[in-house]
């Protein structure tokens, strides 16, 4: 979708802190990143960052019209890309950080699943900690979170500070393959059983 990518383009030029990337994210990687949401039930879905709505599109897709699906979106004009793209997903416009009041302004007590398509590498680690703790606090014991990294900026401090953070917030994190084909290439991170405010 050429209007998609360039719409993504001009956002990252104009915030890139806050897009955190060129170009949205492949199938490939929204297939790999959404392999925890529940096949069956009524699962309540939060997604964190959603752009241009590359991985909501699979999200609602899983869902088949159950449950229900909630975007995050502190970028206004991705705010509407994707409400106007995805009519099955409610889209807030705000701060992850701020997500449990967010979530309780909508009815939403606790989640079955967070999904993150957030740049964390470009977050400073206080706003790392407030994300985590917020997802930490909204998800079930029994809940499950996906994120993902660059293949490349693995090893850079900000990328592995997060990594450290993942593993004191949840009691089990799992990388899954590298997709290669996803620009550029993303390892996606399953998190499991997150731990009562999980601070690092």
């Amino acid at each position: 979708m050429p209007h998609v990518n360039v719409l993504f383009l001009n956002e990252f030029l104009r915030s890139p802190a806050v897009v955190g990337a060129v170009a949205p994210s492949s199938r490939r990687l929204a297939a790999a990143i959404t392999v925890g949401v529940p096949g069956r039930g009524d699962p309540v879905v939060v997604e964190l960052g959603p752009g241009t709505g590359a991985f909501t599109e699979e999200i609602q897709r899983r869902l088949g019209g159950r449950g229900r699906h909630l975007a995050v979106e502190i970028n206004p004009t991705m705010a509407r890309a994707v409400a106007t793209r995805c009519d099955g997903v409610e889209v807030i416009e705000g701060d992850a950080a701020a997500l449990p009041e967010l979530l309780a302004g909508r009815g939403v007590g606790a989640v079955d699943v967070v999904i993150s398509g957030l740049p964390w590498a470009v977050f400073p680690a206080d706003h790392q900690r407030a994300v985590l703790d917020a997802v930490t606090t909204v998800l079930r014991p029994t809940g499950a979170f996906a994120t993902f990294s660059y293949a490349h900026a693995r090893v850079l401090p900000p990328a592995r500070a997060f990594r450290r953070r993942l593993a004191a917030a949840f009691e089990e994190v799992v990388a899954g393959r590298t997709v290669w084909r996803n620009l550029p290439p993303a390892l996606v991170l399953h998190a499991r059983r997150p731990r009562a405010h999980g601070h690092a």
